[in-house]
């Protein structure tokens, strides 16, 4: 039998109770106001907040578009740049397959990178790089930036049957890969990086207005012939 001076008087239950809700709510005064005093105090002295740091891998330039992101992926998968296969290219009748774009707008897809890259110029029927060519393409080539792939799009002028312009665009091509490659000798991956198209006269020429861009004759007459007797050259920066 428990002694009876063991158990509690029955009337200090209730007054536990009272005295255990009194602390709990004096501590949760305590909290409210403090919160309140630190509220009041970052409204009279407020902190600078801290500046968001952009993430190089998050960035992107403004170009890459879906619209260019898809022309781009067709290209890097039409044109052989693939893990599985080697360069191959592209001819005037791939473009139009794999693109599915008109040629003002496949012009304006390359139109943001005018300050990206360069405009190659070539003698009438000619594919040879001069000293102009070379070091465009050199300064060019070098300012990366951390890109990934270099896009190499050769033309031809009107002059001359649209198969010698074919093949000449091709050959123009050829010779800014060739150079690339004296450039990137210690890199045997260069191939996996340069796409090339070569358009000939039958796709996407050149207005007289490219002769704005960067290019590697700035002193020469510039017409519509002169600008589509080329090869546009950049890297470019779009996350596939």
């Amino acid at each position: 039998m428990t002694s009876e001076r063991n158990q509690a008087p029955n009337w200090m239950a209730p007054v536990l109770g009272v005295a255990t809700a009194l602390l709990v709510l004096a501590v949760v005064l305590l909290s409210v106001r403090g919160a309140v005093s630190s509220a009041a105090e970052r409204l009279v002295h407020p902190k600078a907040e801290r500046p968001q740091v952009a993430v190089a891998a998050d960035a992107e330039e403004a170009y890459c578009t879906p619209r260019f992101k898809e022309v781009l992926e067709r290209v890097l998968h039409s044109c052989g740049l693939t893990e599985q296969g080697g360069r191959r290219g592209c001819r005037p009748a791939d473009v139009k397959t794999f693109a599915s774009i008109s040629d003002e707008d496949f012009n304006a897809l390359f139109a943001p990178l005018k300050s990206r890259g360069g405009v190659i110029m070539f003698d009438v029927g000619k594919d040879e790089l001069d000293e102009g060519a070379k070091k465009l393409l050199r300064d060019r080539w070098m300012d990366r930036k951390g890109a990934r792939y270099f896009f190499v799009v050769a033309r031809a002028s009107k002059t001359g049957t649209s198969a010698s312009n074919r093949a000449l665009s091709h050959r123009r091509a050829n010779s800014v890969m060739y150079f690339i490659k004296e450039l990137a000798s210690d890199d045997p991956e260069v191939d996996k990086k340069v796409g090339l198209l070569w358009l000939g006269e039958e796709f996407a020429q050149f207005s007289k207005e490219y002769c704005s861009w960067t290019n590697s004759r700035p002193d020469k007459k510039c017409d519509e012939d002169a600008i589509n007797r080329t090869a546009f050259v950049s890297w470019v920066d779009c996350r596939l």
